[in-house]
């Protein structure tokens, strides 16, 4: 059965789902209904729900309730995210893990609180300090952003690398009809047996991003950093769409994913092949995928509501395959099928 949910209210519904009974957070505009919805739900499910005084208690809540072993999870917009980051390293570094959402608004600064994606480098390159990453995941509708939170939980407990789901005021704000997924029953949650317990009738665990030694803190790194070539190996996602003839693709995620379907649809009205790849992991990033792409696809025109943070990405997977022109918008501008079409046009028919 269907239910009509907003963005920022399939994403906490889908949380409870997936069995996260710890909820940390500071209010911010335009993921605040999302706030509102586990204040509503989750305690009735037994789980916690707390409004720190600050992004960063919220975040260092995470780890405490993290370390525990309980699924937890946080959500902010882009000025808050900032402040969690340092919260998220010592995250990454204690390899716990936790969810995150980032309803993305325009910045820098304060900027406005309209749909943007400028938080891509700081997502996907680590905006906090110190060598570790984060799954990002990055959905383009209501309802892939339920079945991606419910993935998120589930990869973050399986490598223990803390994931994110990148998305922003439009979709966070926007309603459509969800199928939800059905709940998680608690016996299919992995057991942790690394997490803080009590340590009766067994040795203490230490949980801790710490070691004075740097011989034995580089071993550390070490290993973590095997964890991620295993995650880039087992776990790139994306979609292509209408791809197999086309002369010219789009690359897009999120919000303008979305809107880049429209614009397949309108440009293959008027005869022009045009197709569309969305990354939906954005780390890993589909390199391999795009670069099989690029070697017969002429031109790969990216489009952002930034000023070019994929289009980096993507420029490194094509290796020079293929033209790679950009066309992005900033401030919370948010570009019509109409525009984009147009942009389009002058490299189809340039």
């Amino acid at each position: 059965m269907k239910v009509l949910l907003r963005g920022n209210e399939a994403m906490a519904e889908a949380a409870i789902r997936a069995g996260c009974r710890c909820y940390f957070c500071y209010p911010i505009t335009p993921q605040g209904e999302l706030v509102e919805y586990m204040a509503r739900h989750l305690p009735r499910h037994g789980g916690v729900f707390l409004q720190a005084e600050s992004e960063v208690a919220a975040i260092n809540m995470v780890y405490g309730a993290a370390a525990a072993g309980v699924r937890t999870m946080t959500s902010s917009s882009s000025p808050g995210i900032s402040l969690k980051m340092e919260g998220i390293s010592y995250l990454a570094g204690a390899r716990l893990p936790a969810v995150i959402v980032n309803v993305m608004r325009a910045g820098p600064g304060l900027g406005n609180i309209a749909p943007a994606q400028g938080d891509y480098f700081q997502a996907t390159k680590g905006g906090g300090h110190g060598d570790y990453r984060l799954i990002v995941l990055a959905p383009s509708t209501v309802q892939e952003a339920a079945e991606l939170v419910m993935l998120a939980f589930d990869l973050s407990d399986r490598y223990r690398v803390p994931a994110m789901i990148l998305a922003d005021g439009m979709l966070g704000q926007m309603m459509e009809p969800v199928e939800l997924p059905e709940p998680i029953p608690p016996e299919r949650i992995p057991p942790k047996p690394w997490a803080l317990t009590g340590a009766k009738d067994r040795a203490p665990n230490v949980v801790s991003s710490f070691d004075l030694d740097p011989y034995r803190f580089r071993e550390i790194l070490r290993a973590l950093w095997a964890v991620y070539r295993e995650i880039e190996r087992n776990e790139v996602r994306w979609e292509e769409y209408a791809t197999e003839d086309a002369e010219l693709v789009l690359v897009a995620y999120g919000t303008m994913g979305r809107i880049c379907r429209t614009v397949v649809r309108r440009a293959r009205k008027e005869g022009l092949r045009v197709g569309l790849f969305r990354p939906i992991s954005l780390w890993p990033f589909p390199y391999a995928p795009l670069r099989r792409l690029a070697e017969r696809v002429p031109v790969l025109l990216t489009v952002e509501l930034s000023a070019g943070q994929m289009w980096e990405d993507v420029r490194l997977a094509v290796e020079g395959r293929a033209k790679t022109p950009f066309y992005g918008e900033l401030g919370g501008v948010v570009p019509t099928p109409e525009e984009i079409l147009s942009e389009v046009k002058k490299h189809v028919r340039g």
